[in-house]
C-alpha cells in the first residue's frame, strides 16, 4: 500500500517517487521531521522540514481515506449491493468528495420522505415519472391509491419525493451544483433582528456579502464567530434560479405531464436537499481554508517570536510594573536562578521614587546586574522612564519585554513546581526576566495561544492549531539546539526523539551524576535506547565537554568523518575547528560514501565554521518616543518608532509605547504591492511609522510605513 501512497503523494506534490517512498520509510521507522530534514538529506533528496511535513500530512490523509473506503465497502457488502464494478470503483477512488457521492445512495439514512414513500409502495410510480413518457400520470397513479395512500395527489407527491432523493443522490447533479457554488457562491451576513446593540463589534458585517472564493480568512472567521455567538445569520448561496434552471435542462426531457412532475421534483430536490447539503459542504471547506490560513499566520508569528534574539547568560533584573500594587522586582543569576525579590513603589498612589531608586541601586550592585527587563503592561512606560533617569555604577541596559502569557505561566502547574514558595507576582517577574535571557527557553513553557500573536485562534480547528503550534515549537527548538546541561525538562521535551518521560530522566540523571561531559553519556540515561539517541543527539549541545563536536550540530554518527578530515590534514579535531585555512583545504568529495553524500558533508563543514553559534543573532536596545505616552499625545502625520507585536494577513499591529497598538494595513506596509505582511515585517522588528488616522471613540490608530525611512531596522 505504501507504494500506492508514495506515488499518489509524489504526483500531488511534484516530487520523485523515490523521495517520497524513502521519506515514508523514515517516518514509519519512527524518525522525526527535524531529524529527517537535517540528517537524512541523501535519502529524501534534500527535502526541507516543510516538505517532509507536507508528505506526512498527505500520507495521514490517504490512510484515513483508506480506512473510510474499508467502512464503505463493508457497509455496502452487508446490504448485498456490492457489485464487482462498484467495488473496483471505490477501491480506485482517492477523492473524498467523490467517494462520499458514490456512497450516498447506499448510506444508511434516518427516515426520509422518500423512504416513507417507498414503504407505501410508490417506487414504481417514481420510476415511471423519471422515464417521462407517460402523458397521463394521474391515471396511472390511481393504481397506487390503497393502504396508507389516500388519493392520487398523495401518490404523486410521494413519487416526487422519491424522484427528488434520486436527483439529490445523482453524482453528476451534485457536481453541477458544486460547480455553481465554486464559481458563483456569495457569502452573506446579516445581523439578527433585535441584536444590533449586542453585536456592535460586528457592525462591519450587519448587512454584507462577498464572493466566497475572494472572502479573506479574517472576514470569514469574524462572520462565523458572530454566527456562533448568535448575533449574525450567515449563508452561502449561488444564483439559485440559474442553478435550478440548469438542473431542469439536464434532467427534464419533453413537455408532458410526467416531465412537469419531474421538473417540480428537481426544484424541490435543489431547494430542500441539494442546496443545504452543498452549502454545508462549502461552509466546511471555506472554514477549513480560513482556519488553515489563520493557523499559518499564527505559526509564522510564533516562529518569529520564539527565534527572537536572546541576551544570553547575563545577570538580569526583571520588573513587572504596576501603579497601585507597585513594581515586583526579581534578580536572577546568569543561569536564570532566582536570587532575590522585593517590591518598589516609584509611581502614584504610593509614590516613593527615592526609596525605589535606593533599592534598585543596592540590588544592581549586590547581584551584579547586567540588564533590566521591564514588562510592557500597565505602568511600563513610566517604569522605563524612571529607570532611564537613573545612573547606575555599572553599565546596565534596559529592555522592554512582552509580558503576554506571563500571568498564564505564573499560575501554571509548571511555575508552582519551579517556585513553590513564591506567589504569582514573583513568578511573573521571573518569566519576564528569563524572556530577555532566552525567549525560546521561556516561551515554550506557555500555551502558544496565550502568547498574543494569533488571529482568531479560539475560532479555528483546535486540534489542527495545537498540532501546528507544537510542530513550530519543535522546529525552533531543534533549529537552535539545546544546552544539555542547563535545559529544563520542559524544553527538552521538544527535542527530536525525546518526550516528557525521557526529558525528565535526563534532568534526574543530571541532578544525580552532575553535568554531562559527552553526548555518548546520554546512553546511560534510563530508557534512552539507540533509536532515541539517534534522533536527539545532534540537537543537544555540551559546551566545554570532552569532544568539541558535542557543541555543534554535527551528529555523533558523523564524528568519524570529521576525525578522518583532521587526520588527513595532520591535526586533531580541535585544531581543525580553530583553523579556517585548514578547513578550506578539506576536499569533501573524498569522503563521499554510499550512505554519506555531499549534502551531509557540506552541512558538516558549515557547522565546523560556527561551532556553538546561536542562529538567532544579536539583541538590540529599543526606545519609544519620549514625548508619547497616551493616545492624546498623538497627532496625524507624526513619525514614531515602534515594535511589531502581531502580524495578521491584513496587516501588522505595532506597539508605539501607549496602551493601544496601531495597525499598519497591508496596503500601507510598503511603496509597492504586498500580498503577505511577512514579506516586509517580522515579529519584534523595530520599525518607523507615520500616524495616518486616530479614531479616539473606538481607540484605533491607523499607521503607515509608506514613504517612511526605515534604515536597517530588520534583524
Amino acid at each position: 500500500m505504501n507504494d500506492i501512497f508514495s506515488h499518489q503523494i509524489a504526483v500531488s506534490l511534484g516530487l520523485a517517487d523515490k523521495q517520497v517512498r524513502q521519506t515514508l520509510a523514515l517516518l514509519d521507522g519512527g524518525a522525526t521531521i527535524p531529524f529527517i530534514s537535517r540528517y537524512r538529506k541523501e535519502m529524501t533528496g534534500g527535502l526541507d522540514e516543510v516538505q517532509v511535513e507536507t508528505v506526512k500530512e498527505q500520507y495521514e490523509k490517504l490512510k484515513e481515506t483508506e480506512r473510510r473506503k474499508t467502512t464503505i465497502l463493508t457497509t455496502i457488502e452487508g446490504q448485498g449491493k456490492l457489485t464487482p464494478e462498484l467495488k473496483q470503483r471505490i477501491e480506485a477512488c482517492w477523492d473524498n468528495t467523490e467517494l462520499e457521492d458514490i456512497y450516498l445512495p447506499y448510506k444508511p439514512k434516518r427516515k426520509t420522505r422518500a423512504e416513507a414513500a417507498r414503504q407505501k409502495g410508490l417506487e414504481p410510480l417514481a420510476t415511471l415519472l423519471m422515464l417521462q413518457r407517460e402523458t397521463h400520470p394521474e391515471a396511472r397513479a390511481q393504481a397506487y391509491v390503497k393502504g396508507e395512500v389516500k388519493n392520487v395527489e398523495e401518490a404523486l407527491k410521494g413519487a416526487c419525493d422519491i424522484v427528488a432523493e434520486r436527483v439529490n443522490e445523482n453524482e453528476q447533479v451534485r457536481q453541477v451544483v458544486r460547480m455553481a457554488f465554486s464559481r458563483q457562491a456569495v457569502i452573506s451576513a446579516k445581523v439578527i433582528k433585535g441584536k444590533e446593540e449586542e453585536a456592535a463589534n460586528y457592525r462591519d458585517y450587519f448587512d454584507t456579502s462577498a464572493s466566497l472564493k475572494r472572502c479573506t480568512s479574517h472576514r470569514l472567521l469574524a462572520m462565523r464567530r458572530g454566527e456562533a455567538e448568535g448575533l449574525l445569520k450567515v449563508s452561502i448561496s449561488p444564483d439559485d434560479e440559474a442553478c435550478a434552471e440548469r438542473l431542469e435542462r439536464q434532467l427534464v426531457r419533453g413537455n408532458n405531464a410526467s416531465s412537469r412532475y419531474v421538473a417540480e421534483a428537481v426544484r424541490d430536490a435543489y431547494k430542500r436537499l441539494l442546496k443545504p447539503s452543498i452549502e454545508t459542504e462549502f461552509a466546511a471547506l471555506s472554514k477549513e481554508k480560513a482556519d488553515d490560513e489563520a493557523i499559518r499566520v499564527f505559526a509564522a508569528n510564533l516562529r518569529q517570536l520564539l527565534l527572537a534574539p536572546p541576551l544570553g547568560q547575563k545577570r538580569v533584573m526583571g520588573i513587572d510594573p504596576g501603579f497601585r500594587t507597585g513594581c515586583k522586582v526579581v534578580c536572577l543569576d546568569a543561569q536564570g536562578n532566582l536570587l532575590h525579590n522585593e517590591n518598589i513603589y516609584p509611581h502614584p498612589p504610593v509614590n516613593k521614587p527615592k526609596e525605589a531608586w535606593q533599592k534598585l541601586q543596592k540590588m544592581v550592585e549586590a547581584y551584579k546586574i547586567d540588564a533590566i527587563a521591564v514588562g510592557n503592561g500597565t505602568a511600563s512606560r513610566e517604569t522605563e522612564d524612571f529607570l532611564k533617569k537613573m545612573r547606575f555604577e555599572r553599565d546596565v541596559q534596559v529592555f522592554v519585554v512582552s509580558e503576554q502569557g506571563a500571568s498564564v505561566y505564573s499560575a501554571s502547574k509548571l511555575a508552582r513546581e519551579e517556585f513553590p514558595d513564591y506567589d504569582v507576582t514573583v513568578r511573573g517577574a521571573v518569566s519576564i526576566a528569563r524572556r530577555l535571557m532566552d525567549p525560546l527557553a521561556e516561551l515554550v513553557k506557555i500555551d502558544p495561544k496565550s502568547i498574543g500573536v494569533g488571529q482568531y485562534q479560539h475560532d479555528v480547528d483546535q486540534t489542527k492549531l495545537k498540532k501546528a503550534l507544537e510542530q513550530t515549537v519543535e522546529s525552533c527548538v531543534n533549529l537552535v539546539g539545546v544546552n544539555l546541561n542547563t535545559a529544563s525538562s520542559y524544553l527538552l521535551t521538544y527535542v527530536s526523539g525525546l518526550g516528557p518521560q525521557l526529558a525528565q530522566n535526563i534532568v534526574d540523571y543530571r541532578a544525580e551524576h552532575g553535568a554531562f561531559t559527552s553526548r555518548k553519556e546520554l546512553l546511560k540515561v534510563p530508557r534512552m535506547g539507540a533509536k532515541a539517541f539517534e534522533q536527539c543527539a545532534g540537537f543537544l549541545r555540551i559546551a566545554g565537554g570532552e569532544n568539541p563536536l558535542d557543541n555543534t550540530a554535527v551528529h555523533p554518527e558523523s564524528y568519524g568523518i570529521v576525525e578522518r578530515m583532521a587526520n588527513d590534514l595532520g591535526c586533531n579535531v580541535d585544531e581543525l575547528i580553530a583553523n579556517k585555512e585548514r578547513r578550506l583545504r578539506v576536499k569533501p568529495e573524498r569522503y563521499v560514501t554510499d550512505k554519506v553524500g555531499m549534502p551531509t558533508l557540506k552541512d558538516i563543514l558549515q557547522e565546523l565554521d560556527k561551532p556553538g553559534r546561536d542562529p538567532r543573532g544579536p539583541i538590540t536596545v529599543f526606545e519609544f518616543d519620549p514625548n508619547v505616552h497616551t493616545l492624546d499625545d498623538l497627532t496625524e502625520g507624526m513619525e514614531l518608532p515602534g515594535i511589531v507585536g502581531n502580524i495578521t494577513n491584513f496587516g501588522a499591529f505595532v506597539d508605539i509605547g501607549i496602551k493601544e497598538n496601531g495597525l499598519i494595513h497591508l496596503s500601507q506596509l510598503a511603496d509597492r504591492y504586498v500580498s503577505d505582511p511577512n514579506e516586509v515585517v517580522s515579529i519584534h522588528q523595530h520599525v518607523r511609522v507615520k500616524v495616518l488616522q486616530i479614531d479616539k471613540e473606538r481607540r484605533r490608530i491607523s499607521l503607515t510605513m509608506r514613504g517612511v525611512g526605515q534604515g536597517n531596522s530588520r534583524f
